[in-house]
Order: structure tokens, then sequence, then C-alpha cells
């Protein structure tokens, strides 16, 4: 059943240990569906929108993500939790893993750059087309490419990735990207970005990669799970959503580690 907190929607399922999910920013809460019930047999399971996503409200003049994730927490009556966060979502993961160190259990990164890390040329040449896609197309044009990107990653054509998939990513991604493409609210980062802090994690973390995903991703999992000293767990065949591209696989590499650290 959804529930609100301070604009966010949430919801809970299941008892035991807490996790908390926080979704890519292509997709919303939903992006969890292949993991929901799993994970509710073992664990206290809260997923949500981040704000400007889903059923969660806009920002109004500031956005603070990892406040935004104690809310949830405080909501749902979590002390702790292990945070399981893909893409962006894993980037407001390890800030609250710095910002709110006492209440974090665990960490698992899936497909994570942490904040203030520098991309690659590849992926910040793909980025600047991606505007210059929207601005001379539209979002349709912008949308398609963003699929090129993190869906079929920089080592396949889209006909070799799953197209039901595909399809479901690009429809949530593309209503996104109009909902969120006037938003300038003043977004309270953390500063010093997590890339210059990343010794400072203190919880058991896991670093989760897909082998297909670009090049910059995986430099920059890399170093945080050199830097925090993490366990590491690669799926194959997935590029930038392994939680959805291989969903057993995904859980087969997180289950066991919050079963010893959430």
């Amino acid at each position: 059943m959804e529930r609100t907190q301070d604009g966010l929607a949430y919801e809970i399922a299941g008892s035991g240990p807490a996790v908390l999910l926080l979704h890519t920013g292509l997709m919303d809460r939903h992006s969890w569906d292949p993991q929901w019930e799993a994970l509710a047999r073992d664990f206290t399971t809260i997923r949500y929108d981040l704000r400007a996503f889903g059923d969660s409200e806009d920002p109004a003049q500031t956005l603070n993500e990892h406040a935004d994730a104690i809310a949830v927490l405080d909501a749902a009556g979590a002390e702790r939790a292990a945070l399981v966060g893909v893409s962006y979502g894993g980037r407001v993961a390890i800030d609250v893993a710095l910002a709110f160190s006492e209440r974090v259990s665990a960490l698992v990164a899936v497909s994570t750059l942490p904040g203030g890390w520098e991309n690659d040329a590849g992926l910040t040449a793909s980025l600047e087309e991606v505007e210059r896609a929207h601005e001379a197309d539209g979002f349709d044009a912008a949308n398609e490419l963003e699929m090129r990107i993190w869906v079929d990653g920089p080592h396949r054509s889209p006909d070799e990735v799953d197209s039901e998939l595909r399809a479901q990513v690009a429809a949530v991604n593309r209503q996104l990207l109009e909902r969120q493409a006037s938003m300038e609210p003043d977004v309270e980062s953390l500063q010093p970005p997590a890339s210059a802090r990343l010794a400072e994690i203190a919880a058991p973390t896991l670093v989760v990669t897909g082998a297909l995903d670009q090049p910059s991703v995986l430099a920059g999992s890399r170093a945080l799970a050199e830097a925090v000293g993490a366990d590491e767990a690669q799926i194959a065949g997935a590029a930038h959503l392994p939680h959805l591209e291989r969903p057993d696989e995904f859980l087969a590499a997180i289950v066991p580690f919050l079963e010893r650290s959430a």
C-alpha cells in the first residue's frame, strides 16, 4: 500500500532487518518489482519515488535527496537500514552513507558513479549529444539516445537487447524527461562531494556492476570499491540496469551480502 511522507510516495513490505531501495534515474520505484517480493520474504523492504519521480511531488525551491531518504526511513520506523541504490539512486545512497552514517547498516551501490565523479570523454560526449538531440528534435530523440547509452550500453545494438524491457524503460524515461525539463531547484549537494570522501564510508559495502556498462561507470564503481575495500559482483550479459536485465543473478549477488550485513 502506498504511503506518503513530506510529498514522497513510499511502500513497505515484509519483516526483518530494514532494506531501503533507491531507483535509477531512468525509472521510478516500480523498477524494483522483480526483487520486491523476494526481498520482503527476509527483510522489511522499503521503496520510494525520489522527488520528481513517480508519485512523489516535484521539488519546490530546494532539493536535498539524502535528507529525503532519511525522511522515508523515519516514516517507515527504521532506525537503520541497508541501502540498495542503482545509478542515480546509488549516488543518493552513497551520500546518505556519508551524511548519516549512523542510519546505514550496509550499502549496495549498483552501476553507481559517486557524486563529483568526472566522466570520461566518451560518456561526456554521449551526454552532450543527448542535449543537442533534445534541442533539435525534442524529447523522443533524446529518450532514444539515453536508451542507447544506458540500456543498450556501448557494446550492443538495440536489437540485441530484450525489446520488452527496452520499451518499458523508454516509456517511463520519456515521461520523466518531459516532467523534469523545466525544473531548476537549488540542489543541496553533499560538500565535499562523495568522490573526494569515499574512504569515509563506514558501512559494509557491496559494489555491483553490469559487465556491458559504460567504461566510465565501471571505472567509478571500481574506484568506490577500492576506496572502501568493498565486496564486488559483476553481472554478465547486462549493461547499466543489471537488476532488470538479470534479476535472478542480481538477487543471488545481493541477498547473501544483505543477510550477513543488514
